[in-house]
């Protein structure tokens, strides 16, 4: 896999280059800005997805526990639990780790001689806070899942060298590292998620989430 990916991303490269070479100067100061922007803009309308899907304690609106139909209580209660395991321990992590790669995935391309694996730690400690903020406050976790990933960019956009998208092309031979370590990330926002879970699960049943809601009204 890695191979294959580093072989794809030399020809990319070298296709570029040859490409550059063969125009006039303030023809390829053009193209690599304009591509610039591209890419700022998509990560900016990723970054308002981002928050606007991460930074809610109930990301899912699947509500899997309308299909338990069963009369049985005791059946009925075993199908809940099993249906909110599916919901919220096997497909949100997953959906978080989405946003997370593709978080990675953008630093990686505009950052610069940054390791992937700090880039990686960077990324889950973006995820990581916003997710656990959630629970307790979901204004705070839009905060951070706004203000992190943009202040991000405005520290690469001020880093000599930034406006380069032979530096961006350049980056992209760092995905295969990216792809080797990425196994421990998602295990870790799995383990997260259901530790979350668990503490919601335990304060909701010992009513202490609404005696602070109360508090702070």
């Amino acid at each position: 896999m890695a191979e294959v990916t580093e072989g794809i991303l030399a020809g990319i490269i070298s296709s570029y280059n040859v490409f550059l070479g063969s125009v006039p100067l303030w023809i390829k100061n053009f193209i690599e800005l304009f591509l610039l922007v591209i890419l700022v803009v998509i990560y900016s309308i990723f970054i308002w997805k981002l928050y606007r899907f991460i930074a809610r304690k109930n990301v899912l609106n699947l509500d899997l526990n309308k299909y338990n139909k069963t009369n049985g209580s005791a059946i009925a209660k075993i199908l809940a639990g099993m249906l909110y395991f599916l919901e919220y321990i096997i497909i949100l992590p997953f959906l978080i780790f989405f946003w997370f790669a593709i978080l990675t995935f953008f630093l990686i391309l505009l950052t610069n001689n940054i390791p992937v694996n700090t880039i990686l730690v960077i990324s889950a400690l973006t995820i990581a806070a916003v997710r656990m903020t959630a629970y307790y406050k979901e204004d705070i976790s839009k905060e951070l899942a706004k203000l992190l990933p943009l202040n991000l960019l405005a520290i690469a956009m001020l880093t000599p060298g930034f406006f380069s998208f032979e530096r961006v092309f350049q980056n992209l031979s760092l995905l295969p590292a990216f792809f080797n370590e990425i196994i421990i990330y998602l295990l870790f926002i799995v383990v997260l998620e259901i530790v979350l879970r668990f503490f919601d699960f335990i304060f909701s049943f010992f009513g202490l989430e609404e005696e602070g809601e109360e508090k702070e009204t």
